[in-house]
């Protein structure tokens, strides 16, 4: 089985005279098919620690491993050639991009990893939509759709691509009750239906107690509920 790894993290941030210490020696790992949640308070380092993870940012010591593959060597290179293998983002906002359709923001993904097997990259979005129920938005804009439709196209962006785990960053933190129950029981079931690895950061202690495992970031350092 597939895993992700996270040894001793530390991350700082100085600014001038200031200096803030973020995440300390923290240590983390996440198998495919697994779902795991992460909360703490605003600023604790719940969305440094997701981005740590996808090697959109570094820190200051640790490493990442995916099996037996160090990705923090030559750090930026490493990761980037994996990255597109490896991970889905998604955040508190859809990022969607307002002059693409659904279906052309979903195909992003594939143009930037310059796949170009147009009739299989077609199909693959197509599914995608059909299974998160907005396959027949594929057309609208996103100012067309509601706020749990743009959520569930940046889902679909995010997995279109089949990568082995997807990072959330407070993925229903801009949407209501009704909505981010709905969005929250579609992840989970994404997990285990595909086998991919989700790691969640949320202020949303119901959703975070629909997951395998839950983790607190107190302090920097990182505690199993």
């Amino acid at each position: 089985m597939n895993k992700l790894v996270a040894t001793d993290i530390f991350k700082a941030f100085k600014t001038g005279a200031y200096h803030a210490q973020v995440l300390s020696d923290i240590s983390i790992d996440i198998i495919q098919g697994e779902t795991i949640g992460i909360i703490g308070s605003s600023g604790s380092g719940k969305t440094t620690l997701l981005q740590i993870l996808a090697g959109l940012e570094f820190p200051d010591s640790g490493e990442i491993f995916f099996n037996d593959i160090n990705l923090s060597i030559n750090n930026a290179k490493q990761f980037s050639i994996m990255r597109n293998k490896l991970f889905g983002y998604t955040y508190q906002f859809h990022y969607l991009l307002d002059d693409l359709t659904v279906f052309e923001n979903c195909n992003l993904v594939f143009q930037i990893s310059n796949s170009k097997d147009i009739n299989k990259n077609s199909k693959k979005i197509f599914e995608t939509l059909h299974e998160l129920g907005i396959d027949k938005l594929q057309n609208n804009y996103p100012y067309m759709l509601s706020g749990g439709e743009r959520q569930r196209v940046a889902i679909a962006r995010a997995i279109v691509h089949e990568p082995m785990f997807i990072l959330m960053d407070e993925p229903t933190g801009n949407l209501d009750h009704e909505n981010a129950d709905v969005i929250q029981d579609l992840t989970i079931k994404l997990a285990k239906d595909h086998n991919i690895g989700i790691m969640v950061a949320t202020h949303d202690l119901n959703y975070a107690q629909k997951l395998d495992k839950v983790f607190r970031i107190e302090n920097g350092g990182l505690v199993s509920k």
